[in-house]
Order: structure tokens, then sequence, then C-alpha cells
């Protein structure tokens, strides 16, 4: 398939290199040049514009959060020069941005999929990112080689864009509380003399196993959030989205707030460059524990 993908930060890499591996032809574009250079090395094609991209059959787009969205893709001379069928949106974005975007892409005759992913770096280095997709069935089978090429399983979440972007906004604000609770859990038993290390090994080899906590969890037992994969701004950025959807459809989401107040803590500590599992040092600072 002549594919076009926009954004090759830590995610959109190997996505693209899988794409390849699979048999698809890929033109590649990113704002930095660089990760163009590497994806080239892999054996995509260098577009030399955002335009460029468009004249391939189908477009994939995976940007930080809805700035970027808006300002690279959603452009309206951009649409209209458009070749490509078929948009597929791999970001985390708003609910609001996805039906801004579905129904601006259908004004230029463009079919819009979102299909945000789940699973880190290393996911989806071996290709194994779980797609959480909605949008027309027609363009969900267009797209669905792409998807199979990418991740393990496709969860198809219904006909409307917006419904795959709820999906995975809940999934992100969930990541984060267990994360909270976990940070909380540590500092507990670390301030009664249980390192965490311990405590981390009894729960992920006892009642909660599993990628979120194994990963997470031996991030607080290490002390450790590098390499940061998923950076603590955008975990703001993602809890945000699921207050604003609750506020948006009168859902009370009090732990979001609580949430929302521990990502910001940490950036005001200075670490926004460290993994999102960083949250966990809050309850660390708050219970007055040496922090190495």
């Amino acid at each position: 398939m002549d594919v076009g993908f926009i954004g090759l930060g830590g995610m959109g890499r190997p996505m693209v290199a899988n794409l390849i591996r699979a048999g698809h032809s890929v033109r590649v574009w990113n704002r930095s040049p660089e990760p163009v250079a590497a994806s080239v090395a892999d054996g995509a094609v260098a577009a030399g514009s955002v335009a460029e991209v468009w004249q391939a059959g189908v477009v994939l787009s995976m940007l930080a959060d809805d700035a970027a969205v808006r300002a690279i893709l959603l452009d309206e001379t951009l649409l209209a020069g458009a070749a490509a069928t078929v948009h597929v949106n791999m970001a985390t974005v708003s609910v609001a941005l996805s039906r801004e975007a579905a129904a601006l892409h259908a004004d230029h005759g463009i079919g819009y999929v979102s299909a945000p992913v789940l699973g880190r770096i290393e996911v989806a280095e071996a290709g194994n990112l779980n797609i959480l997709a909605s949008g027309p069935a027609a363009h969900l089978a267009t797209v669905a080689p792409l998807f199979d090429a990418m991740g393990k399983h496709t969860w198809n979440l219904g006909e409307s864009p917006d419904q795959a972007a709820i999906a995975k906004i809940s999934a992100n604000f969930l990541i984060a509380s267990a994360i909270e609770a976990l940070g909380e859990a540590a500092a507990l038993a670390e301030a009664h003399g249980v390192a965490p290390a311990v405590l981390v090994d009894v729960l992920t080899n006892s009642i909660f196993p599993g990628p979120v906590y194994g990963t997470y969890g031996g991030m607080i037992a290490n002390n450790s959030y590098q390499p940061a994969n998923f950076r603590l701004p955008l975990g703001l950025k993602d809890v945000t989205l699921g207050l604003t959807a609750g506020f948006d459809a009168r859902v009370p989401m009090p732990f979001a707030g609580i949430l929302r107040d521990s990502f910001l803590d940490a950036l005001a500590y200075g670490d926004a460059d460290q993994d999102w599992g960083a949250i966990a040092e809050v309850s660390r600072r708050r219970a007055a524990l040496p922090r190495d």
C-alpha cells in the first residue's frame, strides 16, 4: 500500500519501520530532519513537504497533541489538494478535536479514522501495539492491513472517530491512576521500613501482575524514570483531556483532579524530562522521604 506518515517521534519511527517490513511503501515527514534520515535508512522515502505526504493513498499521523494536529494537518488548502482517501490519526487527542477533524475531512471528501495506540516504545518496536480504532467501516477495512503490520490486536470501537479518542483518554487516565496509587503505597511502605523494591516484587508477583504495574513498579523500585518513553507533560495533557471530556459530559472525575495536581507538582519540581511514572516521586516528597 502507498502510505504517507507524519510524525516520527519515539512511537512513529518504529511504526514506520514495521510498515516497511510488511512490504508497504512509506513516504515520511517530520519537523526535525534526524528522524527522517533514520526512517530513510530503514527504507522510507523522505517527503519534501506535508503536502507531498498527502499524495499517498493513505496518510497516517502520530503527533504530540491537539495543537500539533491542528497546526500541521487541519489546513483547508492542504486537505483540498490531497490525493489520499483516508487519514488515520494515531495520536491521543481530545474528543472535540476528533469531531472537528472528522467534519473537516468530510468536507474535502477524505475519510477520517481515529486509531490511538496502547503500548510504549518497545511495544511499538516489536509490532505488538493494541490499536483502538473507530471510524466508518469501509475506511477501517481499507487500513486494516496497516494496523496488522503495527499491532497485535485492533479494537473496533465504533463508527464515530471520537469513540476511539475517548477510549484512549480513559485508558491513560486509568494508567496514571495506577501509577499514583502504586507511588503512594510504595511511599507508605518505605516510611515504615519496607523497601519499595520489596513491596513492588510482592505486588507484581501476586495481586497485580501485568505490564502496567510491572513497568511502573520497576521504575519506582529502582527510583529511575529514564528513558522517558512517555514524558510527564504528555501525562498531564492526557489527564487534562479526561477532565475536559468529563466536564463536557457532566461526568465527575474527582481522582483525575488529584492526578492533575500530582503532575503539576512533578513539573514544578523540575521533572519534565522524566517518564510520567515519576509522579510516584511526588508521594515520596510529600512524605519527606529521601530522594537519591
